[in-house]
């Protein structure tokens, strides 16, 4: 609740006027009964049916209009701060949630964390409207109509009526609490039963590859059937719940009729006062019914939104600096100074790496898979800090500038290239969304990919389907091509950026990578030897070490394990 009431008090003036119009509507709503009972002791007057009291009937069907017509207006008026409340929270999450470090992203199971947010925003909707418009007016109706009966008649109605309130409230808390374990395991069960049909679905092919529908069937009722037994007890506790808090309101009211009835009798009452305490009972049974409803749904809500917080409550492990300052971006020269790194303490990725890529040069990384390679363009990005030592750009140590600015000078051509489920265009102007039509169509030109997309039916318009996957692996290689020339960064890194091309797509993308690169600091990262003999240095890691360094001359001269590299790649493109 404290998390949401800034988002109330920014309409200040819509709470207020919502407040009026719900205390307006209990006020006719218990005013009603009142009119009622002037009706009936007027009309058991006798002859009475000559003269019927008409004011008291017009009045009688206001007050029913008004109670339902203050009511809507005030939903109407309540609309947009729960409209807003939901809005703000959602995108603080989905803020949050990119803010978060790879570390929490390569951990995350994406269908669990979609079903959060959406189950945790639909709770707030729920919290603020029955929490303000339930439980608050069905209080206030209650002490309304109790003091009225303590007021106008004896103090056993009162008393009745507030006894019978508070076992049915212990009643319902009781209930509730015990039946919320089952709530919990069955939003866990969901949750897990659509992670896993999320991440099967997406890896569509893969199942197909290897004949596992049954298998990923079987995999998928595991959950539910657990989440079947989850609901399954919900569903009965729920019953026994509604049960016991009829039988309690079920003994309330026949109490309060018998004693209504015997006061009556006794001339202490009339029958308009047995009218009024009957239709006070019935009135008051449906907002008391509902309100164990309603506090059920409101710890449903909270346990929904206790999910979705605590990934606000999530540690972003990478964040700036209080004294971060904007990158001051002179030429691009990056220094790796004695870095060391792990993702686990037991495996140690990089120990001692030392190295620096002047201004404008090439420096090429090789080494076997495991090596620590693509760790150094995540750590250049700053996905992860280093455990010790320095990386640094123009003298800066990246720790001690804003993330947005680092990353905006730095470009990447990924090994792995994933886009997004949007138009060919979308895709390479997502390097600079405000580029103009003629920079993206020019950076498709520079990536050798302009004729390939004019000549699919719908050109730039061509969707390219969940992960890029309607495009081959050269295609969808290419656009990242694209996507990082239109980002015009000082900084490039090329991470296995041809590893997807055949050996004439690469030859000519490789020519366009050396125009890209030229004048541009850039960090080569390097399966195919071929690719890199133009480095101005290359650096060969073994194990999270740097083995060897020189150029390309260099190194076949030391005899080393470049030159057995290199052999071995001209003998397999021999065969």
């Amino acid at each position: 609740m404290k998390t949401m009431l800034p988002y109330l008090l920014e309409f200040k003036g819509r709470v207020t006027i919502v407040v009026i119009l719900l205390v307006l509507a209990k006020l006719t709503s218990v005013a009603i009964p009142l009119a009622l009972k002037e009706i009936v002791d007027a009309m058991d007057k006798p002859k009475a049916i000559l003269a019927v009291p008409v004011l008291l009937v017009i009045g009688y069907g206001l007050l029913r209009l008004f109670s339902t017509l203050f009511g809507e207006i005030r939903d109407a008026v309540f609309a947009k701060v729960t409209q807003r409340s939901i809005r703000r929270v959602a995108i603080k999450v989905f803020a949050h949630l990119h803010n978060l470090s790879l570390r929490f992203h390569l951990e995350r199971q994406t269908g669990g964390v979609s079903r959060d947010i959406e189950r945790g925003t639909r709770g707030i909707s729920f919290l603020l409207t029955f929490l303000l418009f339930n439980i608050l007016p069905t209080l206030l109706e209650i002490g309304l109509v109790a003091a009225i009966l303590f007021v106008k008649y004896s103090p056993w109605f009162a008393i009745i009526t507030f006894v019978t309130l508070v076992i049915y409230i212990a009643f319902t808390l009781f209930i509730t609490e015990w039946r919320m374990v089952y709530r919990r395991t069955m939003n866990d069960m969901d949750s897990k039963a659509n992670t896993r049909a999320i991440d099967s679905l997406l890896n569509y092919e893969t199942v197909k590859y290897f004949g596992n529908e049954k298998y990923e069937v079987e995999r998928y009722d595991e959950q539910m059937s657990k989440w079947e037994v989850s609901a399954v007890q919900n569903q009965t506790s729920l019953a026994a719940l509604n049960a016991g808090q009829s039988a309690i309101i079920a003994v309330g009211v026949t109490l309060l009729m018998l004693l209504a009835a015997d006061q009556v009798a006794k001339g202490k009452m009339t029958v308009g006062d047995l009218v009024l305490v009957n239709v006070f009972m019935l009135q008051l049974y449906m907002p008391l019914h509902f309100l164990g409803f309603v506090y059920r749904e409101i710890k449903n809500a909270l346990a929904d939104m206790e999910r979705m917080f605590k990934l606000l409550n999530e540690n972003r492990e990478i964040e700036d600096s209080s004294n971060a300052l904007p990158l001051d971006l002179n030429r691009g020269r990056v220094e790796f100074k004695n870095v060391s790194f792990h993702y686990d303490p037991e495996r140690q990725i990089l120990s001692e790496v030392s190295f620096e890529i002047p201004a404008g040069n090439t420096v090429a990384v090789v080494g076997a898979s495991g090596a620590g390679k693509s760790t150094l363009s995540r750590l250049l990005f700053r996905f992860y800090d280093v455990g010790s030592g320095s990386i640094s750009i123009d003298g800066q140590d990246i720790r001690m500038v804003t993330q947005a600015s680092l990353r905006a000078s730095i470009g990447i051509v990924p090994q792995d290239t994933v886009l997004f489920n949007d138009s060919i265009y979308y895709n390479i102007a997502y390097g600079r969304p405000e580029a103009s039509r003629e920079e993206v169509l020019q950076a498709a030109q520079s990536a050798h990919i302009h004729s390939f997309i004019e000549s699919l039916p719908h050109g730039y318009d061509t969707m390219v389907g969940e992960r890029g996957l309607k495009l081959s692996g050269g295609e969808k290689q290419r656009v990242a091509i694209a996507r990082a020339i239109l980002k015009r960064p000082a900084i490039l890194i090329f991470d296995e950026a041809t590893s997807a091309l055949d050996s004439k797509s690469e030859k000519a993308i490789q020519d366009e990578l050396r125009n890209v690169a030229r004048n541009r600091t850039t960090l080569v990262i390097a399966h195919r030897l071929s690719t890199i003999v133009d480095a101005h240095q290359i650096l060969v890691m073994d194990k999270g070490r740097i083995i060897e360094r020189g150029s390309h001359r260099e190194l076949l001269g030391q005899q080393g394990v470049y030159a057995q590299m290199w052999a071995l790649q001209q003998q397999e493109k021999e065969h």
